[in-house]
């Protein structure tokens, strides 16, 4: 069932033919997805969960493919009102660009939509006491993505099932999560 759900949401995305020519869908080049990235939106079917103090209300600063194809992350969330850093390793499974991941739970992802230069989108489906939770992350190169960019993950976001009203823009909530200094690390704890 949890592939399933999966699958379903991968086809319908994937049967969508968008109108830019650089956008990708499948067969991914890692290496031109690795590098800085920012977290512009979120949504899930349980909104709780990416709403602020939300345990999936989390901040992406980079991603890295490793030499055994794993994909590491570097984020950053909110702990007792303060910015806190956290790593994780997503490893991919028997089927082809499907990853898992130990984060609040046991999580499948995949990359639904790209445009390597501009813009990413990933599903995620997580597993936590029994239950089952989809979750997109939408990251931009930019701290924030023009108004047509946005329209195009509200719409994906639909296809899969997730409400518009279950989809968050963070561009404009705590800063102090996008705020790096010149070597990639968080400037600043404080909001």
């Amino acid at each position: 069932m949890k592939l399933l759900l999966l699958c379903l949401g991968l086809t319908l995305v994937c049967a969508h033919e968008g109108g830019h020519h650089e956008v990708v869908t499948s067969n991914f080049d890692m290496s031109k997805l690795s590098g800085e990235w920012y977290t512009v939106m979120l949504a899930s079917d349980e909104k709780k969960r990416i709403e602020e103090n939300g345990n999936l209300r989390i901040y992406v600063e980079y991603m890295q493919e490793l030499a055994n194809s794993s994909l590491f992350f570097k984020y950053h969330t909110k702990e007792n009102g303060e910015c806190v850093q956290f790593t994780i390793t997503g490893h991919p499974t028997e089927r082809n660009g499907l990853y898992s991941i130990i984060y609040d739970g046991f999580n499948l992802f995949n990359i639904v939509e790209a445009v390597y230069s501009e813009y990413l989108v990933f599903y995620d489906v997580n597993f936590k006491n029994d239950k089952e939770t989809r979750f997109m992350e939408f990251f931009g190169r930019k701290p924030d993505l023009s108004p047509t960019i946005k329209k195009r993950f509200e719409e994906i976001g639909l296809q899969l099932g997730i409400p518009k009203e279950n989809i968050v823009d963070v561009t404009n909530g705590d800063r102090c999560l996008h705020n790096r200094d010149s070597d990639g690390a968080q400037a600043s704890s404080a909001a």
